[in-house]
């Protein structure tokens, strides 16, 4: 079972991460299962993707703007942002134009090489879960969430600068 933090808990994840490398042939039973699918698959397939509505999300990689859903992005319980590697940091400006620009009020997803270092800074641009590597140590990556005790600068989830909060 993937390892998933959810508000600040360790959880089960419900959810199944299809790879780019799937095809979609027809139209298969999910039998229950719930899906974030990739956003090439969605954009080739969403008409037979549609009619599971609430058992499927979607995912971009760090080159795929969100911008190129082109409909709205509430429609889906679910949205996954890819960081490929520590280096590749796109997937938090992508996070920030999901919550602040496009108002997504979904859970927000952060999948690939997410690392205890960044956990903190992903909180602050809007994801509220993090799919955690295989190899990854479940109680030192809970205690990246508790590394600053304030941002200074506005963030999502504290719109307000710190100078203006005092």
């Amino acid at each position: 079972m993937p390892k998933l933090i959810k508000e600040g808990l360790l959880v089960e994840d419900n959810w199944h991460l299809i790879g780019k490398e799937y095809e979609l042939t027809k139209l298969e039973p999910l039998d229950g299962r719930q899906l974030i699918v990739p956003l090439k698959l969605w954009l080739e397939n969403k008409d037979l993707l549609r009619q599971y509505k609430h058992n499927i999300g979607i995912w971009f990689d760090s080159d795929e703007n969100p911008n190129l859903l082109n409909e709205d992005p509430n429609s889906f319980p679910i949205i996954g942002l890819n960081f490929p590697a520590f280096k590749d940091g796109r997937s938090y400006s992508h996070a920030a134009i999901l919550r602040q620009q496009l108002k997504f009020t979904g859970d927000l997803r952060a999948i690939g090489d997410v690392q205890r270092d960044q956990l903190s800074y992903m909180l602050s641009c809007g994801f509220s879960s993090f799919a955690l590597p295989d190899e990854a140590d479940e109680e030192l990556m809970l205690s990246g969430f508790h590394d600053f005790s304030e941002n200074y600068q506005s963030s999502v989830i504290k719109p307000v600068p710190l100078f203006r909060r005092r």
